[in-house]
């Protein structure tokens, strides 16, 4: 069992778990459509790393301007974070945590290798679905094997759908 979390830990625990699970959902959603649609590796590389940057931006951007309006309107509460820490910590999370979905894309790219990337990506993206989700527990004081599992349905059923809508443009 970990050491019981402090004020610091949990301060900016929402926007690491925003940052890290959107970005890796998004990410592996992008994967799953591509491989669901059977197009070539290099398209799940260039769209994987542009929503990684761009979403990760936007998604940084939107919790600024939403931290810059609680504060206008007092609502930021008692553990003031400030809209540039949150804006930092959901981007730096998002792009982080969201690239590792694209690694053993990039593993088999730069070595060459006939490995099955796709299935390499979802082991992969599955183990950080549940860390996430362990971590949101142990810090949240919520059961986190019940968290890392919630998390990695979430996680599934999001990557399911996006396979889905990959496989109606196969072949087209």
């Amino acid at each position: 069992m970990c050491m019981p979390p402090t004020t610091n830990s949990r301060k900016y625990l929402a926007e690491f778990i925003y940052g890290s699970i959107d970005g890796t959902v998004t990410t592996f959603a992008i994967i799953s459509a591509v491989s669901g649609a059977g197009l070539a590796p290099a398209i799940i590389l260039a769209l994987g790393f542009a929503n990684v940057f761009a979403d990760g931006f936007s998604m940084a951007s939107s919790n600024f301007l939403s931290q810059q309006t609680n504060e206008a309107l007092g609502l930021s509460g008692d553990m003031k974070k400030g809209p540039w820490k949150t804006a930092i910590i959901t981007f730096l999370s998002f792009i982080f945590v969201g690239t590792i979905p694209l690694l053993p894309f990039v593993y088999a790219s730069a070595f060459i290798t006939s490995i099955n990337a796709f299935t390499i990506s979802i082991i992969v993206t599955a183990l950080v679905f549940l860390t996430i989700g362990f971590i949101r527990g142990e810090i949240s004081h919520k059961h986190p094997i019940i968290t890392a599992i919630e998390t990695l349905i979430i996680g599934a059923l999001a990557s399911s759908i996006a396979y889905f809508a990959g496989m109606l443009f196969k072949g087209i």
